[in-house]
Protein backbone atom coordinates (compact mmCIF):
# COMPACT_ATOMS: atom_id res chain seq x y z
CA UNK A 1 0.00 0.00 0.00
CA UNK A 2 1.39 3.41 -0.99
CA UNK A 3 2.40 5.92 1.66
CA UNK A 4 0.58 9.25 1.75
CA UNK A 5 3.24 11.88 1.12
CA UNK A 6 1.13 15.04 1.36
CA UNK A 7 -2.19 15.50 3.14
CA UNK A 8 -4.37 18.61 2.86
CA UNK A 9 -7.25 19.20 5.28
CA UNK A 10 -9.67 22.14 5.50
CA UNK A 11 -7.21 24.45 3.79
CA UNK A 12 -8.39 28.06 3.39
CA UNK A 13 -6.27 30.54 1.41
CA UNK A 14 -7.43 34.08 0.71
CA UNK A 15 -6.08 36.28 -2.08
CA UNK A 16 -7.59 39.74 -2.09
CA UNK A 17 -11.20 40.47 -1.20
CA UNK A 18 -12.95 38.42 -3.84
CA UNK A 19 -11.16 35.05 -4.11
CA UNK A 20 -10.53 32.25 -1.70
CA UNK A 21 -9.33 28.70 -2.10
CA UNK A 22 -10.80 26.01 0.12
CA UNK A 23 -9.66 22.39 -0.02
CA UNK A 24 -11.46 20.20 2.48
CA UNK A 25 -9.64 16.96 1.71
CA UNK A 26 -6.85 15.99 -0.69
CA UNK A 27 -4.10 13.37 -0.45
CA UNK A 28 -1.06 12.80 -2.66
CA UNK A 29 0.27 9.27 -2.62
CA UNK A 30 3.88 8.21 -2.97
CA UNK A 31 4.86 7.85 -6.63
CA UNK A 32 1.58 9.08 -8.10
CA UNK A 33 1.05 11.85 -10.60
CA UNK A 34 -1.90 13.98 -9.51
CA UNK A 35 -3.15 16.47 -12.10
CA UNK A 36 -4.99 19.53 -10.81
CA UNK A 37 -7.21 20.72 -13.66
CA UNK A 38 -9.42 23.75 -13.97
CA UNK A 39 -9.93 26.96 -15.95
CA UNK A 40 -7.83 30.08 -15.52
CA UNK A 41 -8.54 31.72 -12.18
CA UNK A 42 -9.79 28.52 -10.54
CA UNK A 43 -7.05 28.55 -7.91
CA UNK A 44 -4.59 26.02 -9.32
CA UNK A 45 -1.45 28.13 -8.95
CA UNK A 46 -2.63 29.38 -5.54
CA UNK A 47 -2.77 25.78 -4.36
CA UNK A 48 0.71 25.05 -5.71
CA UNK A 49 2.23 28.15 -4.08
CA UNK A 50 0.60 27.24 -0.76
CA UNK A 51 1.99 23.72 -0.91
CA UNK A 52 5.41 25.28 -1.55
CA UNK A 53 4.97 27.58 1.51
CA UNK A 54 5.17 30.65 -0.70
CA UNK A 55 1.62 31.57 0.37
CA UNK A 56 0.35 31.19 3.93
CA UNK A 57 -3.15 29.81 4.54
CA UNK A 58 -5.74 31.43 6.75
CA UNK A 59 -6.54 28.09 8.33
CA UNK A 60 -6.33 24.36 7.81
CA UNK A 61 -3.29 22.14 7.47
CA UNK A 62 -0.86 20.57 5.03
CA UNK A 63 1.14 17.64 6.35
CA UNK A 64 4.26 16.21 4.73
CA UNK A 65 4.85 12.58 5.67
CA UNK A 66 2.72 12.99 8.77
CA UNK A 67 4.16 16.30 10.02
CA UNK A 68 2.49 19.67 9.51
CA UNK A 69 4.60 21.81 7.20
CA UNK A 70 3.95 24.83 9.43
CA UNK A 71 6.13 23.07 12.02
CA UNK A 72 8.94 22.31 9.56
CA UNK A 73 11.68 24.87 8.93
CA UNK A 74 11.00 26.44 5.53
CA UNK A 75 14.37 25.54 4.02
CA UNK A 76 14.22 21.98 5.33
CA UNK A 77 10.76 21.49 3.83
CA UNK A 78 11.43 23.20 0.53
CA UNK A 79 14.47 21.03 -0.05
CA UNK A 80 12.06 18.12 -0.33
CA UNK A 81 10.29 19.86 -3.24
CA UNK A 82 11.21 20.98 -6.73
CA UNK A 83 9.19 23.46 -8.77
CA UNK A 84 8.98 23.78 -12.56
CA UNK A 85 7.08 26.74 -13.98
CA UNK A 86 5.53 27.54 -17.34
CA UNK A 87 8.52 29.74 -18.18
CA UNK A 88 11.93 28.09 -17.58
CA UNK A 89 13.50 31.27 -16.08
CA UNK A 90 17.03 30.15 -16.90
CA UNK A 91 20.06 32.16 -15.82
CA UNK A 92 22.40 33.81 -18.33
CA UNK A 93 25.03 31.11 -18.13
CA UNK A 94 25.70 27.64 -19.51
CA UNK A 95 23.21 24.77 -19.37
CA UNK A 96 25.58 22.95 -16.99
CA UNK A 97 25.64 25.85 -14.53
CA UNK A 98 21.86 26.26 -14.71
CA UNK A 99 21.29 22.62 -13.79
CA UNK A 100 23.83 22.96 -10.97
CA UNK A 101 22.05 25.95 -9.40
CA UNK A 102 20.21 24.08 -6.64
CA UNK A 103 22.96 21.54 -6.04
CA UNK A 104 25.51 24.25 -5.30
CA UNK A 105 23.66 25.03 -2.04
CA UNK A 106 23.55 21.43 -0.84
CA UNK A 107 27.15 20.94 0.19
CA UNK A 108 27.82 18.24 -2.39
CA UNK A 109 31.27 17.59 -3.80
CA UNK A 110 32.10 18.87 -7.26
CA UNK A 111 32.43 15.28 -8.45
CA UNK A 112 28.95 14.32 -7.23
CA UNK A 113 27.43 17.48 -8.68
CA UNK A 114 28.96 16.77 -12.08
CA UNK A 115 27.85 13.13 -11.96
CA UNK A 116 24.24 14.09 -11.20
CA UNK A 117 24.19 16.77 -13.89
CA UNK A 118 25.55 14.36 -16.48
CA UNK A 119 23.02 11.67 -15.50
CA UNK A 120 19.99 13.94 -15.78
CA UNK A 121 21.24 15.67 -18.90
CA UNK A 122 21.47 12.26 -20.57
CA UNK A 123 18.02 11.23 -19.33
CA UNK A 124 16.49 14.41 -20.72
CA UNK A 125 18.49 14.28 -23.97
CA UNK A 126 20.35 17.55 -23.40
CA UNK A 127 23.84 16.20 -22.59
CA UNK A 128 25.13 17.62 -25.90
CA UNK A 129 24.04 21.09 -24.75
CA UNK A 130 25.80 21.25 -21.36
CA UNK A 131 28.29 23.94 -22.36
CA UNK A 132 25.77 25.78 -24.54
CA UNK A 133 24.51 29.23 -23.44
CA UNK A 134 21.06 28.79 -21.89
CA UNK A 135 19.82 32.01 -23.51
CA UNK A 136 20.23 30.50 -26.99
CA UNK A 137 18.11 27.39 -26.39
CA UNK A 138 14.81 26.65 -28.10
CA UNK A 139 11.67 26.59 -25.98
CA UNK A 140 11.66 22.81 -25.73
CA UNK A 141 15.36 22.65 -24.87
CA UNK A 142 14.96 25.34 -22.21
CA UNK A 143 12.11 23.48 -20.54
CA UNK A 144 14.19 20.29 -20.53
CA UNK A 145 16.93 22.21 -18.72
CA UNK A 146 14.35 23.50 -16.24
CA UNK A 147 13.19 19.93 -15.57
CA UNK A 148 16.76 18.70 -15.22
CA UNK A 149 17.46 21.52 -12.72
CA UNK A 150 14.50 20.27 -10.65
CA UNK A 151 14.98 16.53 -10.97
CA UNK A 152 18.71 16.64 -10.26
CA UNK A 153 17.75 17.60 -6.69
CA UNK A 154 16.04 14.20 -6.28
CA UNK A 155 12.94 15.75 -4.67
CA UNK A 156 10.27 13.91 -2.72
CA UNK A 157 7.60 15.95 -4.52
CA UNK A 158 7.79 17.52 -7.98
CA UNK A 159 5.52 20.51 -8.57
CA UNK A 160 4.72 21.29 -12.22
CA UNK A 161 2.86 24.50 -13.08
CA UNK A 162 1.72 24.40 -16.73
CA UNK A 163 5.20 23.29 -17.90
CA UNK A 164 4.19 22.49 -21.49
CA UNK A 165 1.75 25.26 -22.32
CA UNK A 166 4.24 27.53 -24.12
CA UNK A 167 5.78 24.79 -26.26
CA UNK A 168 4.99 23.93 -29.87
CA UNK A 169 3.17 20.63 -30.37
CA UNK A 170 6.15 18.44 -31.44
CA UNK A 171 8.27 19.71 -28.51
CA UNK A 172 5.36 19.27 -26.11
CA UNK A 173 4.64 15.69 -27.15
CA UNK A 174 8.31 14.68 -27.04
CA UNK A 175 8.88 16.20 -23.60
CA UNK A 176 5.68 14.71 -22.18
CA UNK A 177 6.72 11.24 -23.35
CA UNK A 178 10.17 11.57 -21.78
CA UNK A 179 8.76 12.98 -18.54
CA UNK A 180 6.22 10.19 -18.22
CA UNK A 181 8.99 7.60 -18.57
CA UNK A 182 11.17 9.39 -16.02
CA UNK A 183 8.39 9.69 -13.44
CA UNK A 184 7.60 6.00 -13.79
CA UNK A 185 11.29 5.12 -13.35
CA UNK A 186 11.97 7.40 -10.38
CA UNK A 187 8.60 7.06 -8.58
CA UNK A 188 8.65 10.76 -7.67
CA UNK A 189 5.33 12.03 -6.32
CA UNK A 190 4.15 14.75 -8.69
CA UNK A 191 1.51 17.47 -8.59
CA UNK A 192 0.82 18.68 -12.09
CA UNK A 193 -1.14 21.89 -12.70
CA UNK A 194 -2.81 22.13 -16.11
CA UNK A 195 -5.96 23.16 -17.95
CA UNK A 196 -5.15 20.78 -20.80
CA UNK A 197 -7.17 17.57 -20.75
CA UNK A 198 -4.89 15.68 -23.15
CA UNK A 199 -1.91 16.27 -20.88
CA UNK A 200 -3.88 15.01 -17.87
CA UNK A 201 -4.98 11.87 -19.68
CA UNK A 202 -1.41 11.19 -20.80
CA UNK A 203 0.48 11.83 -17.56
CA UNK A 204 -1.83 11.58 -14.57
CA UNK A 205 -2.78 8.64 -12.35
CA UNK A 206 -5.52 10.75 -10.76
CA UNK A 207 -7.19 14.04 -11.57
CA UNK A 208 -8.63 16.64 -9.21
CA UNK A 209 -11.03 19.11 -10.82
CA UNK A 210 -10.69 22.56 -9.24
CA UNK A 211 -13.35 25.14 -10.07
CA UNK A 212 -14.03 28.44 -8.33
CA UNK A 213 -11.55 27.67 -5.59
CA UNK A 214 -13.05 24.28 -4.66
CA UNK A 215 -12.11 20.68 -5.46
CA UNK A 216 -15.28 19.37 -7.09
CA UNK A 217 -14.22 15.87 -8.12
CA UNK A 218 -11.25 13.54 -7.72
CA UNK A 219 -10.78 10.30 -9.63
CA UNK A 220 -8.95 8.60 -12.45
CA UNK A 221 -8.71 10.64 -15.65
CA UNK A 222 -11.31 8.37 -17.23
CA UNK A 223 -13.73 8.87 -14.33
CA UNK A 224 -13.46 12.65 -14.30
CA UNK A 225 -13.57 13.13 -18.08
CA UNK A 226 -16.26 10.54 -18.79
CA UNK A 227 -18.35 10.73 -15.63
CA UNK A 228 -18.32 14.28 -14.26
CA UNK A 229 -20.34 14.84 -11.10
CA UNK A 230 -21.91 18.15 -12.14
CA UNK A 231 -22.56 20.38 -15.12
CA UNK A 232 -19.62 22.73 -14.49
CA UNK A 233 -17.14 19.88 -14.68
CA UNK A 234 -18.97 18.35 -17.65
CA UNK A 235 -18.67 21.60 -19.58
CA UNK A 236 -15.01 22.06 -18.62
CA UNK A 237 -14.00 18.57 -19.74
CA UNK A 238 -15.66 19.02 -23.12
CA UNK A 239 -19.05 17.33 -22.74
CA UNK A 240 -20.86 19.96 -24.80
CA UNK A 241 -24.19 18.15 -24.92
CA UNK A 242 -25.77 18.45 -21.46
CA UNK A 243 -29.52 18.05 -21.90
CA UNK A 244 -32.27 18.04 -19.26
CA UNK A 245 -34.37 14.88 -19.25
CA UNK A 246 -36.42 12.49 -17.15
CA UNK A 247 -36.14 8.74 -16.66
CA UNK A 248 -39.32 7.13 -18.00
CA UNK A 249 -38.24 3.48 -17.80
CA UNK A 250 -35.56 1.57 -15.94
CA UNK A 251 -34.40 -2.02 -15.64
CA UNK A 252 -31.63 -4.45 -16.42
CA UNK A 253 -28.92 -1.83 -15.99
CA UNK A 254 -30.44 0.43 -18.64
CA UNK A 255 -32.68 3.45 -18.52
CA UNK A 256 -34.83 5.27 -21.06
CA UNK A 257 -34.64 9.05 -20.76
CA UNK A 258 -37.14 11.42 -22.30
CA UNK A 259 -35.30 14.39 -23.82
CA UNK A 260 -37.77 16.77 -25.51
CA UNK A 261 -39.58 14.44 -27.96
CA UNK A 262 -36.96 11.68 -27.96
CA UNK A 263 -36.73 8.53 -25.87
CA UNK A 264 -33.01 7.88 -25.49
CA UNK A 265 -31.23 4.92 -23.95
CA UNK A 266 -28.39 5.05 -21.42
CA UNK A 267 -26.54 2.66 -19.14
CA UNK A 268 -27.49 3.12 -15.49
CA UNK A 269 -29.70 2.30 -12.56
CA UNK A 270 -31.96 5.24 -11.78
CA UNK A 271 -35.54 5.24 -10.61
CA UNK A 272 -38.34 6.01 -13.03
CA UNK A 273 -39.40 9.65 -12.73
CA UNK A 274 -35.90 10.84 -11.79
CA UNK A 275 -34.84 14.14 -13.38
CA UNK A 276 -31.39 13.90 -14.94
CA UNK A 277 -28.92 15.68 -17.16
CA UNK A 278 -28.25 13.60 -20.27
CA UNK A 279 -24.59 14.06 -21.25
CA UNK A 280 -22.83 12.89 -24.41
CA UNK A 281 -19.51 14.03 -25.85
CA UNK A 282 -19.62 15.46 -29.41
CA UNK A 283 -16.94 13.03 -30.60
CA UNK A 284 -19.11 10.06 -29.57
CA UNK A 285 -21.81 10.98 -32.10
CA UNK A 286 -21.92 9.75 -35.71
CA UNK A 287 -23.63 11.75 -38.45
CA UNK A 288 -25.56 10.32 -41.38
CA UNK A 289 -26.77 12.10 -44.49
CA UNK A 290 -29.71 9.69 -44.80
CA UNK A 291 -32.64 9.36 -42.43
CA UNK A 292 -32.15 5.58 -42.66
CA UNK A 293 -29.37 4.71 -40.21
CA UNK A 294 -27.82 1.25 -40.64
CA UNK A 295 -28.54 -1.24 -37.88
CA UNK A 296 -25.77 -1.06 -35.31
CA UNK A 297 -25.11 -0.87 -31.59
CA UNK A 298 -25.84 2.87 -31.73
CA UNK A 299 -29.34 2.60 -30.28
CA UNK A 300 -29.96 6.33 -30.04
CA UNK A 301 -31.03 8.11 -33.23
CA UNK A 302 -31.82 11.80 -33.59
CA UNK A 303 -32.68 13.93 -36.61
CA UNK A 304 -32.06 17.63 -37.15
CA UNK A 305 -30.97 20.51 -39.33
CA UNK A 306 -27.46 21.94 -39.50
CA UNK A 307 -27.38 25.29 -37.70
CA UNK A 308 -23.69 26.10 -37.95
CA UNK A 309 -20.32 24.68 -38.98
CA UNK A 310 -17.04 25.80 -37.41
CA UNK A 311 -13.49 24.64 -37.97
CA UNK A 312 -11.96 23.36 -34.73
CA UNK A 313 -8.43 22.23 -35.50
CA UNK A 314 -8.46 18.94 -37.42
CA UNK A 315 -12.23 18.58 -36.92
CA UNK A 316 -15.42 20.39 -37.81
CA UNK A 317 -17.77 21.42 -35.01
CA UNK A 318 -21.36 21.04 -36.18
CA UNK A 319 -24.49 22.21 -34.37
CA UNK A 320 -27.77 20.46 -35.18
CA UNK A 321 -31.23 21.83 -34.38
CA UNK A 322 -33.11 18.75 -33.13
CA UNK A 323 -35.65 20.59 -31.01
CA UNK A 324 -32.58 21.19 -28.86
CA UNK A 325 -29.00 21.91 -29.98
CA UNK A 326 -26.86 18.83 -30.51
CA UNK A 327 -23.13 19.43 -31.01
CA UNK A 328 -21.07 16.98 -33.04
CA UNK A 329 -17.43 16.64 -34.12
CA UNK A 330 -16.69 15.25 -37.58
CA UNK A 331 -13.57 15.03 -39.72
CA UNK A 332 -13.10 17.33 -42.69
CA UNK A 333 -12.97 14.28 -44.98
CA UNK A 334 -16.31 12.92 -43.73
CA UNK A 335 -17.97 16.33 -44.00
CA UNK A 336 -16.70 16.73 -47.57
CA UNK A 337 -17.89 13.25 -48.52
CA UNK A 338 -21.38 14.03 -47.16
CA UNK A 339 -21.38 17.55 -48.65
CA UNK A 340 -22.50 18.96 -45.31
CA UNK A 341 -23.68 22.57 -45.38
CA UNK A 342 -25.85 24.81 -43.23
CA UNK A 343 -29.58 24.07 -43.51
CA UNK A 344 -28.99 20.44 -44.48
CA UNK A 345 -31.03 17.68 -42.77
CA UNK A 346 -28.90 15.06 -41.02
CA UNK A 347 -29.34 12.12 -38.70
CA UNK A 348 -27.18 11.43 -35.67
CA UNK A 349 -26.59 8.26 -33.68
CA UNK A 350 -24.69 7.28 -30.55
CA UNK A 351 -24.40 4.32 -28.22
CA UNK A 352 -26.12 4.00 -24.87
CA UNK A 353 -22.69 3.35 -23.34
CA UNK A 354 -21.55 6.79 -24.54
CA UNK A 355 -24.09 8.55 -22.32
CA UNK A 356 -23.37 9.82 -18.81
CA UNK A 357 -26.31 10.71 -16.57
CA UNK A 358 -26.11 13.29 -13.80
CA UNK A 359 -29.05 13.11 -11.37
CA UNK A 360 -30.70 16.47 -10.73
Amino acid sequence: MSETVLTIRNLLVKRGKHFSLFIDHLDIEEGEVLAIIGPNGAGKSTLLLTIHKLLLPESGSITFKGKEIAEIIDLTYRRQLALVLQKPLLLNMSVHKNIATGLSFRGLSKLEINQRIKEWAIRLNIDHLLEYPATKLSGGQAQRVSLARALVLEPEILLLDEPFSSLDKPSRISLMQDLRDLLQETNISTIFITHDQEQSLFLADRVAALLDGRIRQVGTPQEVFSSPVDTSIAEFVGIENVLPGRVIDSGGGKVIVEVVDYHLEAIGNLDTGKDVLFCVRPEEITLWSSSTIPASSARNQIHGQVQSIFIQGPLLHISLDCGFTLKVFITHASASEMNIEEGMRLSASFKASSVHLIPR
